[in-house]
């Protein structure tokens, strides 16, 4: 079937064409009317990105999802410092596509190529907003049925060569000209009718090769439940692993009598991290479905991979190592960001909950560290054989009961674990999460992790009326407190809380600057920059609605810039809830933030 794509009038030009294959634009059939080169980009200027690029990016871009292959979210400009940074201004700002929006801006050269939702992307002066290209993929109209809604979700896109490739709703990934907004080619991974899966993040680039995961639907079976890998400057597909086991795969005994056709929703919908050096992918994974695991053959079985942090081999994808940080019976999924730091392992048992006996305090480990789920739980892993290091809570929970120090096993809570339809149990966090897709950040100046976190809990029933999780949840604010949203910095050598800010309204995602700051909004259209060291807020705006993409930074010409989005998605939009005395507007916008010329 054709695939009719057109560009608009913004920037008064306009082509359709069809193209069905992995490989390159000779295959697509171009029509061209109107067209006008003045507001596109100059071919011949533009440098290919690299992987040497991506691995060492400069300073003034942003060129993927958490600006770095480690996943950070940190960029060591500081022409915006704590000094500074109340003399913010708005400089530039743009309305978005209508859909669900939770966008992070890629800055490169003086371009931000800004993912839209409904499949959208568009090309902007990063100095100026003039719109010089925009994108807008056909969505089939039948796909919400398919997907099970949330389609329109376009959290990021990457880039390599002079290519801006995304993954689409209808589950395929495409490569555009940077230069032009011109489709280059597509690949589809799968058929979204026979195996469903929700794309609602882009790829991420590893090494030449384009890593993409996705939500996998139950009505797509197991096999749609895979992370992908696809040649950045083809498309060409390299490889594909199945996050769920067949018969005679390692795995398949954790599933019980579950026959394979029935195993399900095993997926990993966010953005994964690399680190070159072990070409070693990092992603995590999400819950089953349905989520009570006696509907599943047993309470104490595994289900493998579900709720883990993967260790991928970027060539092969093979599973070099995995940890499963929960056997989830409450929808608390852990695909998050993950941060890859190089560091002193000294956990403090004053406090840290769960530390490795064998661990020698103050020893160098290569870790994988972050909160990768919804539990709000720091994990600490070596990166290099998944060793469990330490682990610790950092809002109220109560699935988790103990995890074992020295093999890292984690014991749920038997009291909140269901056993039979109908039973209802207290459980916190919510299934929406202490902690969401909202990133943190890291500090390489400070050896600190920053979190947007939230004090939720829900009382959930196990239902049997067909629903995805099987979960019936009336959510609430965790007892104790009033304040929904946090924000934590906890040293990523000690485990200790160095700050703790809380307010009412839920946060929303971070980024950290070399100028000592750390930028970051909430669900009450605030947003605001954070003293990295004290917590202290130094600048704040009302930009009207929440705060639901991910803030960047970056610099055209010298000068700084800070980006943030607003608009709606379907966690903010539970959250809200809890705060009703709260209500902000709902507009989809991008902002853009600069020092006026005398304070610079």
């Amino acid at each position: 079937m054709p695939n009719l794509t057109e560009l608009h009038a913004h920037v008064e030009r306009r082509w359709f064409f069809v193209a069905r294959s992995a490989r390159i634009l000779a295959t697509a059939v171009l029509l061209i009317a109107g067209w006008s080169p003045l507001q596109a980009q100059s071919r011949d200027a533009f440098v290919p990105v690299t992987d040497v690029m991506l691995q060492d990016p400069d300073p003034e871009d942003w060129l993927m999802w958490r600006r770095t292959l480690n996943g950070w979210g940190f960029s060591p400009l500081n022409q915006i410092d704590r000094d500074n940074v109340s003399e913010l201004r708005m400089v530039w700002s743009r309305a978005m596509a209508p859909g669900s929006q939770q966008a992070t801006p890629l800055v490169y050269d003086g371009v931000m190529y800004l993912p839209n939702p409904r499949d959208t992307t568009q090309a902007i002066d990063a100095e100026t907003g003039d719109l010089l290209w925009e994108h807008r993929r056909d969505v089939p109209e039948d796909i919400a049925s398919y997907v099970g809604g949330l389609e329109s979700t376009n959290r990021n896109v990457a880039i390599y060569g002079d290519l801006i490739i995304d993954t689409s709703a209808d589950d395929y990934i495409y490569a555009l000209e940077a230069t032009t907004g011109r489709i280059a080619w597509e690949t589809q991974i799968l058929d979204y009718q026979t195996n469903p899966a929700r794309q609602s993040s882009g790829p991420f680039v590893a090494n030449g090769k384009l890593i993409s995961g996705r939500s996998c639907r139950p009505k797509g079976g197991p096999e749609a439940c895979v992370i992908t890998a696809h040649d950045a400057t083809t498309g060409e597909e390299l490889w594909r692993t199945r996050l769920i086991p067949a018969p005679g795969e390692p795995g398949d005994e954790t599933w019980g009598d579950v026959p394979f056709e029935e195993r399900f929703h095993v997926g990993a919908w966010m953005v994964p991290s690399y680190d070159p050096e072990l070409n070693l992918i990092y992603m995590g994974t999400s819950v089953t479905s349905p989520a009570p695991k006696f509907m599943l053959g047993g309470t104490e079985k595994k289900h493998l991979y579900h709720n883990s942090t993967l260790a991928l081999d970027g060539d092969t994808g093979e599973i070099v190592w995995y940890y499963q940080h929960l056997i989830d019976h409450w929808d608390l999924d852990h695909p998050y960001e993950r941060y890859l730091v190089d560091t002193a392992v000294a956990p403090d048992p004053a406090a840290v909950s769960w530390i490795n006996p064998r661990l020698q305090p103050g020893e160098q480990r290569k870790v994988v560290t972050g909160i990768p789920g919804k539990t709000g739980v720091v994990y600490t892993l070596d990166r290099e054989t998944g060793e469990f290091l330490w682990a610790t809570p950092t809002v109220s929970q109560n699935v988790i009961s103990h995890i074992d120090g020295a093999t890292g096993e984690v014991s749920a809570n038997p009291e909140v674990v269901f056993t039979s339809v109908g039973q209802t149990v207290t459980a916190c966090p919510a299934l929406s999460g202490g902690k969401n897709w909202d990133a943190g950040a890291y500090s390489p100046d400070t050896h600190t992790m920053y979190f947007a976190l939230r004090n939720t809990c829900a009382s959930q029933m196990a239902t049997d009326d067909g629903t995805l999780y099987e979960l019936a949840s009336r959510r609430q604010i965790a007892p104790g407190t009033d304040q929904l949203g946090t924000v934590r910095a906890i040293s990523v050598e000690t485990g200790e809380t160095l700050w703790l800010y809380e307010q009412r309204a839920a946060t929303s995602a971070l980024v950290a600057t070399g100028g000592g700051l750390v930028f970051g909004g909430d669900l009450n259209g605030r947003f605001r920059a954070f003293d990295q060291t004290s917590g202290e807020v130094l600048w704040e705006i009302n930009l009207g609605s929440p705060l639901t993409g991910f803030p960047i930074t970056y610099a055209v010409d010298g000068r700084q810039y800070v980006a943030a989005s607003t608009g709606t998605a379907a966690t903010p939009s539970g959250m809200m809830r809890l705060t009703p005395e709260l209500r902000p507007s709902t507009g989809n916008n991008i902002f853009v933030f600069a020092l006026p010329d005398q304070a610079r």
